[in-house]
């Protein structure tokens, strides 16, 4: 076999077999914040929340995942102190203003967004809203506080629903 056909050989497999593997997921996004060593903090969080049942619950549920790396960039000692068990209901806020009801891919999303001139409104399980945009072609996410979240990965599929990394802590 010529190296040009084998290396045209090489990459059809590879996205054949890595699009198989995508499509059949077989976790939940729990399992998956678990699995994922860029979301340990989230995991935690969630954990202290008492919101493990809920995101493990049938959903559908599009999640925003802030990475570890988001939350050290939050003020000092806020993460220690909402993770303490007197400050679940603003632990659980907080996490909450990070899900959307229902599955909604990035071309959905993005969709979303061109269909309402720019800037989409959404609201998320807490109740309050997020405002979804694109900025040179990436999807932003911004707070009631104008804090802006870049997704930096998409579509992770999961049994219960999707979920988009993003790279900042969004506060209600």
């Amino acid at each position: 076999m010529k190296k040009s056909n084998f290396m045209s050989f090489a990459l059809i497999a590879m996205v054949f077999f890595t699009g198989s593997f995508a499509n059949a997921q077989t976790t939940n996004i729990v399992e998956a914040a678990i699995a994922s060593e860029n979301h340990t903090t989230l995991v935690a969080a969630v954990k202290a929340a008492d919101l493990v049942g809920v995101l493990t619950g049938e959903g559908p549920f599009t999640v925003f995942a802030p990475t570890n790396e988001a939350f050290d960039n939050l003020p000092e000692g806020t993460v220690t102190s909402l993770l303490k068990p007197e400050n679940i209901k603003a632990l659980q806020g907080i996490l909450t203003y990070h899900v959307i009801a229902g599955n909604f891919s990035a071309g959905d999303v993005v969709s979303l967004i061109k269909k309402n001139d720019g800037k989409a409104t959404v609201k998320t399980v807490a109740g309050s809203d997020l405002v979804l945009s694109l900025v040179d072609g990436k999807v932003m996410v911004t707070d009631s506080n104008n804090n802006s979240a870049t997704v930096i990965a998409a579509d992770l599929n999961q049994t219960n629903g999707v979920i988009h990394v993003i790279d900042t802590v969004l506060i209600p």
